[in-house]
């Protein structure tokens, strides 16, 4: 494993860095900055900090209220909270207002996986890209959170981020690439399948692609940061060009990262698509790990999935 830490700690290294020279950065929490690993932001900026308790509805309202001052509020609050309770206030003081507030959902899908359904945010995709004016976004590693982080300060609009509590290994050698919000990264080629996956997924697909491509499979795999807006010039190329899609998401299997894909091909390229995700229940309570295994978001059971696709494909070609 490269690296061994989590998203919200690089979130923070990064909002720490950006607060130097833009004392306009402000961070909220709700009763949080520890689970958000933001603690030494608030040591080290309080005149930028605030702590609201815990209330997650008025903290979106007071970040809507900064914004509406000029200030660029990043409000870090648990995202099974951030993206329900405080659903109304996203809508209508950030989205429907279009104010400059960016929500960071910490500790998102299962992990707080022990605590069950009340503290799983497996729909938040759903409910969040439904809402017109809001930015979806989902980080994979350190390196793509610190140069979301940086994208953030300069995009203009309300954003919803999902970041997840537990450390993830690097897809990414360096932050030296071009991030782009709205535009998916292609990290590995291939023609015969095409692989995209998002957030703490992504590990899990380009493990994939490489115990394929030792099978002689070469897949390409498109790393979707951005949920919304999604890029459909990409998904439509993976579609044309490889000839069928497997998603993995760690989210409900409905309204999320594979609904969306599903939505363009169906609208431009019909190809065969395979939403891994949650199914229709609470997911299980366990381990971030057990979880995934569980549901088969794991890499040897994306290469399976892709290899019956791919042989089928060459059975009745």
């Amino acid at each position: 494993m490269k690296n061994t830490i989590p998203n919200r700690q690089a979130l923070c290294e990064s909002l720490l860095e950006l607060a130097k020279t833009d004392k306009d950065i402000m961070v909220l929490t709700s009763d949080s900055r520890g689970s958000a690993a933001l603690a030494p932001f608030a040591k080290a900026y309080p005149e930028q900090f605030v702590e609201t308790g815990i209330a997650e509805q008025n903290i979106v309202g007071i970040a809507a209220g900064l914004a509406h001052s000029g200030k660029i509020p990043f409000v870090a609050s648990p995202a099974c909270f951030l993206s329900m309770r405080s659903i109304e206030q996203v809508k209508v003081d950030v989205a429907y207002s279009n104010t400059n507030v960016k929500l960071i959902g910490i500790s998102g899908g299962v992990s707080y996986g022990a605590l069950g359904m009340s503290h799983h945010s497996l729909q938040d995709f759903a409910v969040t890209r439904a809402i017109p004016g809001l930015t979806v976004i989902v980080p994979a590693d350190r390196h793509e959170t610190k140069k979301m982080t940086e994208a953030l300060v300069q995009h203009k609009g309300g954003v919803y981020v999902r970041i997840g509590r537990n450390a993830v290994e690097d897809v990414y050698e360096s932050d030296d690439y071009e991030f782009e919000i709205g535009k998916a990264v292609r990290m590995r080629e291939g023609n015969e399948l095409t692989i995209i996956a998002a957030g703490e997924t992504v590990r899990f697909a380009l493990d994939a692609a490489d115990l394929l491509a030792q099978q002689g499979i070469h897949v390409r795999v498109l790393n979707m940061h951005t949920i919304k807006p999604l890029d459909n010039d990409a998904v439509l190329a993976a579609a044309r060009e490889t000839g069928a899609i497997i998603t993995v998401e760690e989210h409900s299997i409905f309204g999320g990262l594979g609904a969306a894909v599903a939505e363009v091909t169906a609208g431009g390229a019909p190809v065969p698509v395979r939403i891994l995700g949650i199914p229709d229940e609470p997911a299980i309570a366990g381990k971030t790990a057990e979880i995934f295994q569980h549901y088969g978001i794991t890499a040897e059971n994306i290469t399976q999935i892709a290899k019956t696709i791919v042989q089928g494909r060459v059975t009745t070609g």
